[in-house]
């Protein structure tokens, strides 16, 4: 009997082991790096460091396939627990990455048609918008700073102990909606160049804008949505032909 063909291909493993170990060694040694201008830190952060972070979702998007998905995903948030505890911080923080987007791969299991997907693009910015204003992330950020740290992804800047942070429904709805363009023959780099494009946007007008930080949710939705719009609209309007 032939053996089963492995979900990730050797060159994807390895492309996958580079990035990882590219974002672990940055988040390991940016601070001893020499300090830089701001705006050219939300220049490297949004040119480099985001696009890096989300190649590891795009690397990983061949084991959205249910089998086994909530073992792997169990394993790694284990994984992540004891880095924590061991105190390592860069690996700790890469491996939240594949945490956060393995569970993101699992949501989507749970949603069964197209039309839910588009549903949940479509409410997901406005419950964001109101937890970064009014709600839980509100109150996180505010009152328990260190807990968000301990699970949001960082940027980590040249020079400075400070990060640039995204939370963690950021990485779990990105890995769905890439999922989602993927199993409904969606287009799937460009919903990648999309939603990595308008994160790195959301971080430059929080920098122009001189606040604390944006919902990063509409930025992800909306990168989900727009270069899909003829698609899903035609997928939705279309019925099952009748029959006689």
């Amino acid at each position: 009997m032939g053996r089963a063909a492995p979900l990730l291909s050797a060159r994807r493993t390895l492309a996958l082991a580079a990035v990882v170990s590219g974002l672990a060694i940055w988040d390991a040694h940016a601070s001893r790096l020499p300090t830089i201008a701001d705006r050219w830190d939300v220049a490297l952060i949004v040119a480099l460091v985001i696009p890096a972070t989300f190649a590891v979702v795009l690397l990983l998007r061949p084991l959205t396939e249910p089998r086994g998905l909530p073992l792997l995903l169990l394993a790694v948030a284990v994984l992540a627990v004891l880095l924590d505890l061991a105190g390592l911080e860069s690996f700790f923080n890469v491996t939240k990455i594949v945490a956060f987007a393995l569970f993101g791969f699992w949501f989507l299991q749970l949603l069964e048609a197209l039309s839910w997907v588009v549903l949940v693009a479509a409410i997901v910015p406005w419950v964001d918008i109101v937890s970064v204003y009014r709600g839980p992330t509100k109150v996180v950020v505010e009152e328990e700073p260190g807990l968000f740290e301990r699970i949001a992804i960082s940027f980590a800047l040249p020079g400075e102990d400070a990060a640039a942070r995204l939370g963690p429904p950021d990485v779990i709805f990105f890995a769905l909606f890439l999922a989602a363009a993927f199993r409904f023959r969606l287009r799937v780099a460009a919903t990648w160049v999309a939603m990595t494009a308008a994160l790195g946007a959301t971080l430059v007008l929080t920098y122009w804008l001189e606040l604390d930080g944006l919902p990063a949710l509409p930025a992800v939705a909306l990168g989900f949505l727009v270069p899909n719009a003829d698609l899903l609209w035609q997928r939705l309007r279309s019925r099952p032909a009748a029959t006689v």
